[in-house]
């Protein structure tokens, strides 16, 4: 009876592998190239390569041509896309198909996430069938293009949500500084123009591996490109750009505001008065403060540049909390039309604030209190010097 139920179970062992799918006894490089086979199976008839379409992806951009992303917005196309195109998710195709050019001979490439997504050749059908004549499918996509040492592009989606995550990130305006005087900036960006790039090279993080996002007049404009392509010569390794760029951003928020100035205990913030300096260049008269934080507070923007555990603590009442390490991203924000005072427990990172802010708006009516202060939790504070 042992030896019977032994052959019995060799038998079965022998006979298991031939019942059972390939894909479960097949190594990963097996597994990866019978899913790859399988994908081929079904490509679109019409497919190019990186070359034919770079020959499309242009400044200003070229016409008779509609570059279209069939991935999904939030978590593929917004943080990264080839330059210029469209989002047409392919989930989304029927709703979205008024998008598409009125012209069904325009030569129409989409692109997904590379050899083993079904996604562009999807679309691709379901745009013939629409009765589009002139369609290809880039199937390498958007991966190939960044390991050919593209940069990629970004929505203003996407930015905006950095702002709200209040992500690590520094986002340049390239335009020349006429314009950004007359249109304003994107929240949290700093003016680097493309033509004075390399004299405020200063102006770029330290680290090379922080996001920098370009943006400039959208697909028109070289500056933005131009700019993100010498950033990557400098050896920065996470560069963007923001195709769409300022007109974008104005479609999708609205023109950019100044930060709001808190206003005094007794109605609306009152216009900048002349400050008493202090010993240290950029300081103020400690009295001076003082003096006014009871007479007219609103005459002054305090800006308490600890974290925001300390400023959750106890800080000067109506002050703005804008941590030290968030400045550099959020300098933007600040208003050029009023006295912006930054203020921290010791006067050490004030100090540090105020240079950031020179350095970067040197237009700002900026100062910093150097003195060590006590906060309270009802909004008052000591000023030891």
């Amino acid at each position: 009876m042992r030896t019977q139920l032994k052959r019995l179970g060799i038998a079965l062992m022998l006979a298991l592998p031939a019942a059972l799918p390939a894909a479960i006894w097949a190594t990963p490089a097996q597994a990866q190239a019978a899913s790859l086979q399988a994908a081929q199976a079904n490509y679109y008839k019409n497919l190019v390569d990186f070359d034919f379409v770079k020959q499309w992806v242009a400044i200003p951009p070229k016409k008779g041509v509609m570059l279209i992303d069939a991935r999904p917005a939030a978590r593929k196309y917004n943080p990264g896309h080839i330059f210029g195109a469209v989002n047409i998710p392919d989930d989304k195709f029927e709703q979205m198909k008024d998008q598409l050019p009125q012209d069904k001979s325009t030569l129409l490439i989409f692109y997904c996430e590379g050899p083993e997504c079904p996604l562009s050749h999807s679309s691709a059908r379901k745009a013939e069938a629409l009765g589009y004549t002139n369609i290809r499918v880039y199937t390498n996509g958007y991966p190939e293009w960044l390991a050919k040492g593209e940069i990629g592009a970004v929505s203003g989606a996407y930015i905006k949500k950095l702002i709200d995550d209040k992500a690590s990130y520094v986002l340049v305006d390239s335009r020349p500084k006429r314009v950004v005087d007359k249109d304003g900036m994107i929240p949290t960006a700093v003016h680097i123009s493309d033509s004075e790039f390399d004299k405020h090279t200063d102006k770029l993080p330290a680290d090379k591996a922080t996001e920098l996002i370009f943006y400039c007049n959208g697909l028109e404009c070289p500056l933005s490109p131009n700019s993100a392509a010498k950033a990557r010569k400098l050896g920065y390794t996470n560069v963007k750009s923001y195709d769409l760029g300022h007109p974008d951003w104005i479609r999708l928020y609205g023109a950019p505001k100044a930060a709001a100035a808190p206003e005094a205990a007794g109605g609306a913030a009152k216009a900048s008065v002349k400050v008493e300096t202090g010993k240290e260049k950029g300081s103020i008269s400690a009295a001076w403060f003082e003096r006014i934080m009871k007479e007219n507070p609103g005459a002054l923007l305090v800006v308490d540049v600890r974290d925001s555990k300390e400023y959750a603590a106890g800080t000067i009442k109506g002050a703005l909390n804008i941590p030290l390490a968030e400045l550099a991203q959020k300098i933007g924000t600040l208003p050029a039309d009023k006295a912006i005072v930054f203020i921290c427990s010791t006067g050490a990172r004030s100090g540090e604030a105020y240079d950031t802010a020179k350095l970067l708006r040197a237009e700002l009516d900026a100062y910093f209190l150097d003195a060590k202060v006590s906060f309270a939790g009802d909004g008052s504070f000591t000023i030891k010097l």
